[in-house]
């Protein structure tokens, strides 16, 4: 049974703001409608398009700001950052990420994501990766959504800083990978400057 069109955007608002980053592509399948009809519920409801709501979420939960290499420079779109702590960055794969032959992700794209977010989440000017050991689980499409997620664990007994990074569709894990990144200076502490 359809929803009226006032429980429907009562359940839209609902979603958007448990999960942001839902595609409009998702919502209508979810609510069994077309996907103008969901735009035009935003519209009504003032809810802005995706890419407005990443920037919205990354602006209000920063404190800090990418040190180790400009933000632009950050492969996907980074929703998430504490400096030596946490990261998140997401990469809709579209048809420059993939195999022309067979829709699939070509593999320096997850690994340049992650990679770059193990560097952003650096409080440091200077970060590099000494080196890294990566794993592809499962094989990224066309039009798929990743989303990579870094955490800090620590330093190692050379003083590089661990950091792992694994990457999402959904729920599976298509990526992970622990990178060993190099420091100009030893780690501070959050918040230190």
């Amino acid at each position: 049974m359809k929803l009226s069109k006032q429980a429907r955007q009562h359940e839209l608002k609902n979603t958007i703001e448990d999960t942001p980053f839902i595609r409009d592509e998702e919502l209508a399948r979810r609510f069994g409608v077309s996907i103008q009809t969901i735009r035009l519920d935003r519209m009504e409801l003032s809810i802005p398009e995706l890419r407005e709501r990443i920037k919205s979420v990354a602006t209000q939960e920063w404190n800090e700001t990418v040190k180790a290499l400009p933000i632009e420079e950050v492969i996907g779109e980074v929703v998430d950052l504490e400096l030596d702590v946490r990261a998140i960055s997401i990469l809709d794969i579209k048809p420059e990420h993939v195999f022309s032959r067979n829709n699939i992700a070509r593999g320096h794209h997850l690994f340049a994501q992650a990679n770059s977010l193990a560097v952003a989440v650096i409080n440091e000017d200077l970060a590099l990766t000494a080196g890294s050991t990566i794993r592809f689980t499962r094989p990224v499409k066309l039009g798929e959504r990743v989303i990579a997620k870094a955490r800090v664990k620590g330093d190692d007994s050379k003083g590089r800083t661990i950091v792992d990074v694994h990457s999402y569709v959904d729920n599976d894990e298509v990526f992970a990978g622990s990178f060993e990144m190099f420091r100009e200076n030893e780690p501070k502490e959050v918040g230190e400057e």
